[in-house]
């Protein structure tokens, strides 16, 4: 896939001049309804024979309308949704740096420079979608008053799962609150993140559960605290396992918080790996207890629990 990224206002010679089928969004999560609206261009652009590109953004267009407290986090980071685009058939994503000056395009402007300028024969989003200065007129109801017949404009409808709209909104609550076999429903597949394995306090190896701990990207949106099932990937190579996020409790208070994982039926040095985790299953809350002994029993549950899941599961594709 092509990667074409934008700076307002850009120079129009990096352009090629090829048509294409434009479907523009956020799309965070690339979740059910983010993918209806890409199978919607990919139709329209296998029908005009025209390529299928996508207009997206370098990080949430709310960080120039609002101050944040912490570093925003993302379901899917630039990285992960450009590789997921182009599993979905995506030819060209065009990456725009969504700054003040670009938000403080008019409607007629931005179609001007976003759409028409970027050749698009048609433009695809969602129902909801809007586009430059939101001045009740940036919607997909005026967007072919803008378009002045130089491209049509197809507009998705909403789309739910068990009865709610597929948005990403959803989709990190489900996350935050660890509720993984929702989030792979509606995302079409098990949440991810990514991580450098790190030295902890082998306590785990102590304890005859040795742990992997996973240093995470901050832009990188960690499932709530508790302990999962989760599968790991390290060198191309899968491993199920059993995973905390959490702050180590048992061990005292005013904890970091940590990921630590712990796989089942491997063994070796893991120390600077780069890993990928998807998050299956959530196994219970954060407990305190007595101390190692009590810990280690309450592993070795979690462990059986876990494994009869994955026994559950093992005809599913979860990698």
């Amino acid at each position: 896939m092509e990667v074409i990224r934008l700076h307002h206002p850009y120079d129009q010679s990096i352009l090629d001049g090829q048509a294409v089928v434009l479907a523009m969004g956020f799309f965070d999560g690339l979740h059910r309804g983010h993918r209806a609206v890409i199978k919607a261009a990919k139709i329209e652009a296998e029908r005009r024979q025209l390529p299928l590109a996508v207009l997206t953004y370098n990080h949430h267009p709310s960080i120039v309308f609002e101050a944040h407290a912490a570093p925003l986090q993302y379901l899917t980071p630039l990285p992960r949704k450009l590789a997921l685009l182009a599993e979905l058939g995506v030819e060209r994503t065009y990456v725009v740096d969504f700054t003040a000056a670009y938000a403080q395009q008019d409607p007629q402007t931005f179609v001007d420079n976003y759409i028409i300028g970027l050749h698009a024969q048609a433009a695809v989003a969602g129902f909801d979608h809007t586009y430059g200065k939101h001045d009740g007129q940036a919607d997909m109801k005026h967007l072919a008053q803008y378009a002045r017949g130089q491209f049509t404009v197809i507009e998705v409808p909403k789309v739910t799962v068990n009865g709610v709209e597929s948005a990403s909104r959803y989709a990190r609550q489900l996350v935050d609150q660890g509720r993984m076999d929702e989030a792979t429903s509606f995302l079409t597949m098990p949440y991810q993140t990514t991580g450098v394995i790190v030295h902890g306090q082998a306590r785990g190896r102590q304890m005859g559960y040795p742990t992997a701990n996973i240093e995470t990207p901050l832009d990188e949106r960690l499932p709530g605290i508790g302990v999962y099932v989760v599968a790991m990937q390290v060198a191309k190579r899968w491993y199920y396992g059993m995973a905390s996020i959490g702050y180590n409790i048992t061990f005292g208070e005013g904890r970091p918080k940590t990921v630590e994982i712990h796989l089942f039926d491997f063994s070796g040095n893991l120390y600077g790996e780069t890993v990928t985790v998807k998050w299956l299953h959530y196994l219970r809350g954060e407990e305190k207890f007595a101390g190692m002994a009590e810990l280690k029993a309450k592993l070795a549950i979690d462990e059986e629990v876990s494994r009869t899941y994955l026994a559950q599961i093992e005809n599913q594709e979860v990698h």
